[in-house]
């Protein structure tokens, strides 16, 4: 455990779910492995795509509306219509095919086995504190049964634009009812949760279980005020538990 900077009182706590509270890697890889399956099933012609031709045609979909940036779920829905209707599939039946393969998509991304140390530990957490979670992904936390640890779950898209911008911090501190500088906000991300939730005024904890150096990580802009390799480390942290 590294502190950056004195903590000062907490008053409630915000968690990133991806990669944080989880393993969300193997989980994303597994999906994308049942959706390419479940895309040739129903469109054979997209064997012709390689991955480089899903690339181009994301890219292709961010020139023509970068105000998708961030928004992954829409981004898949434009990609996959894109590839249908460029392997001769008219606009409506693209768009019913792109709808039905995000709907599948969906329902694997969120096939997760969240640890019990995770769930013990928010079910801890909340007796004492007020807990939101907020994500730029798209789990879904009722199938994955972490609704009800949460006063709040806040999603990028539905509740405002992907972190770091200020959206869902705000709704979350709305949400929480405190000071912005007494919420505790937990990540994995330098950039989405360290940076944004600086931004925010929240106190922010960094979730490095790789363990390397601050200083050579990619978004390494804006430091945390703690960083831990553990998430059972948070303990120590909160006088209440």
């Amino acid at each position: 455990m590294k502190f950056y900077r004195r903590l000062q009182p907490i008053e409630a706590l915000t968690f990133d779910l991806d990669d944080t509270l989880y393993d969300n890697r193997v989980v994303i890889l597994r999906a994308e492995r049942a959706l390419k399956t479940w895309l040739l099933d129903h469109c054979p012609a997209m064997e012709a795509f390689d991955d480089k031709a899903w690339l181009k045609m994301r890219q292709d979909v961010l020139t023509a509306k970068p105000a998708l940036f961030g928004f992954i779920t829409d981004i898949r829905l434009a990609v996959i219509r894109l590839a249908a209707t460029r392997c001769g599939l008219s606009e409506q039946s693209a768009a019913m095919l792109a709808e039905d393969a995000v709907q599948f998509f969906l329902k694997h991304r969120s096939d997760i086995d969240v640890p019990q140390a995770s769930v013990k530990l928010l079910k801890d957490l909340g007796q004492h504190y007020p807990l939101v979670a907020m994500t730029n992904g798209n789990v879904d936390t009722d199938m994955i049964g972490m609704t009800s640890l949460f006063n709040a779950v806040f999603r990028a898209g539905e509740d405002g634009k992907p972190k770091p911008a200020a959206d869902l911090f705000s709704r979350a501190q709305i949400e929480l009812g405190v000071c912005p500088s007494t919420i505790f906000h937990v990540g994995d991300h330098l950039k989405a949760d360290v940076r944004g939730a600086r931004k925010a005024g929240f106190q922010t904890c960094w979730l490095n279980e790789s363990g390397k150096s601050f200083r050579h990580q990619r978004h390494a802009t804006l430091l945390p005020d703690v960083e831990i390799t553990n998430l059972e480390s948070i303990r120590a942290l909160l006088p209440r538990l």
